[in-house]
């Protein structure tokens, strides 16, 4: 969605200026010339893609902050069926549009299915061994690249924004034939039921699978270690509190990242070049979701545990490119790739590092709960980057 943001919103703007044509009986060139003042600079649009961000985040950072405290009572497979069913919502909403405001909707529905279904992928790893850490953090990053790499190579070879969205109907399915047909739970995993207590216990049976799938781990927790019960209110604020200095560094990272992809990426257009505007956008976005899926793939080579100079690099990567915008600078539209592609690895290594040592660091009963909660981490930097992007669009865009 945040790799369609601009065609989301350029469909809109090209229905106007025809409609506005209509109306006044001069030529679209010449109404789309008027609404474009400031085209020969940064070839703004009337919206800021971080409007689509916003719809994009909001639903999301609502969800991670209300559900850790009761999405235990909705059973993992409730859950699944429920995102399946908000994406296919979306790419149907957002492709057949009439209406920018639809189309944000739309996106609201993808939100709704990226927030609850992070939270619970990251909540069902306590029940495997903790390296499926590394399959979360190669699979999220693989996802974000295939979803930008599969949309702007099938604009890039002619389909229609339309057509493309409606061809992504196939990834919710993949999901959820994935979920249900290839993933194998542990023999208690609470399916359809719901969560009795905050970590489940795990009876000899549970023990035996665990032990089978991760043979090479040096200590599998017994059932006696893990406490019956629901976490206590105290509980969860002592939990909370451990996690503020894994939360804070994410969020920075995540907001000077999200600034630069839907506050900056469509103002830092390279005119007469092979790439329009759009397809520099796009190409932004994909550059971007592979540094991701590098960098979260590397846990299984190293850990960085000094988490704030992620935040220190990419404070610095947005500072430079802000002023890049500014004072047009930048010689070239490949550098401007190479300086995205860091973006990427600096978010994807600062996010796969801190879920890492989260999981790490607290016990099997807090696990559960901590995975959940600081997901919130990275969707409040965004939410913070989407608003910062209106002021910053504005004042672009009328110089």
């Amino acid at each position: 969605m945040l790799s369609a943001a601009l065609d989301i919103l350029s469909k809109q703007e090209t229905r106007n200026v025809t409609d506005s044509a209509s109306n006044s009986g001069a030529p679209a060139e010449d109404v789309q010339a008027g609404n474009h003042s400031n085209s020969s600079i940064y070839d703004c649009s009337p919206i800021t893609t971080g409007a689509v961000l916003l719809a994009d985040i909001l639903p999301t950072l609502f969800i991670k902050l209300l559900a850790p405290l009761v999405i235990h009572k909705l059973p993992y497979g409730f859950r699944v069926l429920f995102c399946v069913i908000m994406a296919l919502t979306s790419f149907l909403l957002v492709s057949f549009s009439s209406a920018v405001w639809i189309s944000i909707f739309g996106v609201v529905f993808a939100s709704l299915s990226a927030g609850l279904g992070e939270l619970s992928f990251l909540s069902l790893s306590v029940f495997f061994s903790r390296k499926v850490l590394q399959g979360w953090g190669s699979g999220t990053g693989a996802a974000g690249l295939v979803g930008a790499l599969f949309y702007s190579g099938l604009i890039q070879v002619g389909l229609s924004p339309q057509v493309t969205l409606l061809i992504m109907l196939l990834f919710p399915v993949a999901m959820l034939l994935s979920y249900f047909g290839l993933l194998v739970y542990p023999p208690s995993f609470p399916q359809w039921r719901q969560v009795e207590t905050e970590y489940a216990p795990v009876d000899s049976e549970d023990r035996q699978w665990l032990m089978d799938e991760s043979e090479d781990e040096q200590e599998v927790s017994t059932p006696e270690q893990r406490t019956m019960g629901p976490l206590t209110w105290k509980e969860k604020c002592y939990v909370i509190k451990g996690l503020w200095k894994f939360v804070w560094p994410l969020a920075v990272v995540y907001f000077a990242e999200y600034f630069i992809n839907q506050g900056l990426m469509e103002l830092l257009f390279f005119h007469n070049i092979v790439l329009s505007h759009a397809d520099q956008y796009r190409w932004y976005q994909t550059l971007y979701q592979l540094g991701v899926l590098v960098s979260r793939s590397s846990l299984c080579c190293f850990q960085i545990r000094k988490l704030w100079g992620f935040s220190l690099l990419q404070c610095v990567n947005a500072v430079f490119l802000l002023f890049a915008v500014r004072f047009q600078f930048l010689p070239s539209v490949w550098l401007v790739f190479c300086i995205i592609f860091f973006e990427g690895l600096l978010g994807g290594a600062a996010y796969v590092n801190t879920f890492h040592f989260i999981s790490e660091e607290n016990e099997d009963r807090y696990r559960e709960f901590a995975m959940a909660t600081a997901s919130v981490g990275d969707s409040l930097g965004i939410a913070l980057a989407g608003i910062a992007a209106f002021p910053v669009h504005n004042y672009f865009c009328s110089l």
